[in-house]
């Protein structure tokens, strides 16, 4: 009895086998046919008796699933994320099995559905449809867990769309992983342009410093996005007014770098939004007590105060930017903006007077002190010509508050502008 049960069991062993080998080669025909709906339910037939597959048999029949949804015409992305779990599981079983019959060609599939994905996120980024970018962007995360990078800007994007509870799941999920975003660039000066550009491998920039397009070939490491992953999740936390929540995870990021000064950064941010000017003051202060002769910094801290709403203290970070660093041309741009932004409180005052004499009086006297706003601002926006000659924008605003100051220098700045723009 014994031998015969045994006997019987084989043979419905070899009977399933059959089956799954019969099951897989019409699929793989139905595929090089183009009929999917009939590889689809071959496989189908396959998936229930997969457990009972040998490791060849489960490689090839992802490698088919793979297939037949990345081939769908419902390209959706559940169809899509399928699809390249589908064909990542048949190189594991390989990998494991130590095979690679389907390995090179479910790897190129792989590829080709995340590269897809991210130049499709691109479309929908450039095409303002951040939800959608954000979706894509998080597939191709979750497709290959070792491209953190995807999930970062997925929670970009998720921000950008406002949905901050996809958002806050992105990020915390940054934060667990302790992704900090840092990287080397292989970078070098286009001889032509005079840029710096950067390029995706040292062997691909050494290359064409070589063929002589660039030169001063170098590195630089990238700064660390921590901080600013946590002023994102304090700022989504006080979106849904969860002010505790913000602030303890900003103190959860400083336990790790108490001096890094994105973090403090994110910390004064978070106190502005809350309304403490005091405690957001304070931080500012240690932040450039931390690092007081470096320009980029005080440039940065002017930069939030200005979007803060603290035009008073934005214009104090950039006027001491500009004494570490008198060419440096955005603080002179940001400097003459702030001042520019006076206008419209002038400007709406004149457009409200009367007709009295007082009114007239009143009149001159703004006119005049719009004629010194315009003065002031000349200086600054003439220091960012002399260390970028062709800021398309410093041009065209210093030929405007030329034309209103009357001075012949305008026509100098519309023919520099027409040329900049192509004689338009």
């Amino acid at each position: 009895m014994k031998t015969k049960f045994i006997l019987v069991l084989f043979l419905a062993f070899s009977a399933i086998g059959f089956s799954q080998k019969q099951g897989l080669k019409a699929a793989t025909k139905a595929i090089k046919s183009g009929n999917l709906e009939i590889a689809a339910d071959a496989l189908k037939a396959v998936e229930g008796q997969l457990d009972l597959a040998d490791e060849k048999m489960k490689a090839q029949y992802y490698f088919l699933k793979g297939q037949v949804l990345s081939t769908s015409t419902d390209s959706s992305l559940d169809k899509v994320e399928g699809a390249a779990n589908a064909f990542a599981k048949s190189i594991e079983i390989e990998q494991a099995a130590g095979n690679a019959k389907y390995t090179a060609e479910a790897s190129q599939k792989l590829q080709t559905l995340r590269q897809s994905l991210v130049e499709n996120a691109i479309k929908d980024q450039n095409a303002k449809n951040y939800k959608g970018a954000a979706d894509k962007l998080y597939v191709g995360y979750k497709t290959n867990k070792q491209d953190t990078i995807y999930l970062y800007y997925a929670a970009g994007n998720a921000v950008n769309a406002k949905d901050y509870d996809d958002a806050l799941v992105y990020y915390n999920e940054l934060k667990d992983l302790g992704f900090s975003g840092i990287t080397t660039e292989f970078i070098a000066t286009n001889k032509e342009t005079g840029e710096i550009e950067t390029f995706d491998s040292k062997q691909t920039r050494d290359l064409t410093v070589k063929a002589g397009g660039h030169i001063k070939p170098d590195t630089r490491i990238t700064e660390s996005r921590k901080g600013e992953i946590a002023k994102n999740i304090a700022l989504i936390y006080i979106t849904q007014g969860k002010d505790e929540e913000a602030m303890k995870a900003i103190e959860e990021a400083k336990s790790e770098n108490p001096n890094d000064s994105a973090l403090l950064q994110a910390e004064a941010d978070v106190f502005y939004k809350l309304g403490n000017i005091q405690k957001y003051k304070e931080i500012m202060e240690q932040i450039v007590a931390n690092d007081p002769e470096n320009p980029d910094l005080l440039y940065n801290l002017g930069v939030s105060a200005s979007r803060l709403g603290d035009n008073e203290q934005a214009m104090e970070y950039y006027k001491k930017t500009l004494e570490l660093k008198e060419d440096y041309t955005a603080a002179q741009i940001n400097i003459a903006a702030l001042i520019l932004g006076k206008e419209k409180g002038i400007v709406d005052e004149m457009n409200n007077l009367g007709t009295s004499s007082k009114d007239y009086k009143r009149y001159d006297s703004l006119k005049q002190q719009r004629q010194d706003l315009y003065k002031s601002t000349v200086p600054y926006l003439e220091g960012a010509l002399k260390s970028d000659p062709d800021n398309v924008e410093a041009v065209r605003t210093l030929m405007n508050i030329f034309y209103q100051l009357d001075d012949p220098k305008a026509e100098e700045m519309k023919n520099k502008l027409k040329a900049l723009e192509g004689g338009n």
